[in-house]
């Protein structure tokens, strides 16, 4: 397993990143094919955008207050 892919989502899940986010970063950085159009959320979106840029500091707009 890779270890920024552990870490980046160990981060996210100790700062209460909003899960939807979590889920679409998951799938962009292991280049999953993105879920059905009915069920994409904003934070699925942007997460799946910041996985595949392999970005791992973007999340901080989708911390659930």
């Amino acid at each position: 397993m890779n270890q920024t892919y552990y870490e980046t989502v160990t981060k996210m899940e100790q700062a209460g990143v909003d899960p939807e986010y979590i889920v679409g970063w998951q799938c962009g950085y292991l280049l999953n094919p993105k879920r059905e159009e009915q069920r994409i959320t904003e934070a699925y979106e942007a997460g799946y955008a910041d996985g595949q840029a392999k970005k791992t500091d973007g999340f901080s707009n989708w911390i659930k207050k």
